[in-house]
């Protein structure tokens, strides 16, 4: 498992657009999951230490996003071979575990991930109403585990992109385990 850094925030570059299976069944696209005052694309997955130590207050933040006008969702793009937590029926019951307020989408042949330049789980892509990127930064000081006490990061800047349509100047980057690419 590697752990990797994401790139700078390229503000004002425009979200690609998908067309992916959720597990609720239903196919989901950007402009179905746009938000009114941005939109959060997260690439996540099952097994990651570092995705399940946010989970909980990823939801949270997500749910007051929500009333902020902010709408959210999930991509998993890791190949399950290696991963079998990663497969689809895994993601289905860790959606329905912990009740996600946005959809969380399979990406099966990594397209988007590519799209998006996404390169480790979790990789937060913050937009705002326009569909600019604004935000490329980390969730919060956590790591593998949770930090006790640590600054919401993701919640405020997404907080601020909601309220003025600009994300925050200075961004730290997430941190997390290397997107599992197919024949890699």
């Amino acid at each position: 498992m590697v752990s990797l850094n994401t790139p700078v925030c390229d503000f004002g570059w425009k979200a690609p657009d998908f067309r992916l299976l959720g597990t609720d069944g239903e196919i989901w696209t950007l402009d179905r999951v746009r938000g009114p005052k941005g939109t959060l694309v997260m690439f996540i997955c099952n097994h990651c230490p570092y995705v399940k130590a946010i989970r909980p207050r990823l939801v949270q933040d997500l749910r007051e996003l929500k009333a902020l006008g902010v709408n959210a969702v999930a991509i998993m793009s890791n190949d399950p071979a290696d991963y079998k937590e990663d497969s689809f029926r895994y993601m289905e019951a860790v959606a329905q575990e912990f009740d996600f307020p946005f959809p969380y989408l399979v990406d099966v042949t990594q397209e988007v991930a590519k799209a998006y330049g996404a390169v480790c789980t979790p990789d937060f892509f913050g937009f705002n109403a326009g569909l600019e990127l604004q935000y490329r930064g980390r969730f919060d000081e956590s790591r593998k585990e949770t930090a006790p006490d640590s600054t919401r990061d993701l919640f405020h800047a997404m907080r601020q992109v909601a309220e003025t349509g600009r994300g925050p100047a200075e961004q730290v980057p997430s941190i997390g385990c290397s997107i599992k690419w197919i024949n890699e």
